[in-house]
């Protein structure tokens, strides 16, 4: 997978009703999976070992 411009991530407050509490968790949202090199990369980059990658079903 190439990426030829920036990416949406959201950090969220997961198991929590209200902000600045629970854990935080960022969400990618892709078109295709990316390496798994790649994924390991943007946890990294977003210091969150809770990072989700998500890709619609075709």
């Amino acid at each position: 997978m190439s990426i030829k411009q920036g990416i949406a991530i959201w950090q969220v407050d997961a198991f929590t009703d209200g902000p600045f509490t629970g854990n935080p968790a960022a969400v990618c949202i892709l078109n295709d999976y990316p390496s798994d090199k790649w994924m390991q990369n943007v946890a990294s980059e977003m210091n969150l070992s809770e990072t989700a990658f998500v890709v619609p079903l075709h």
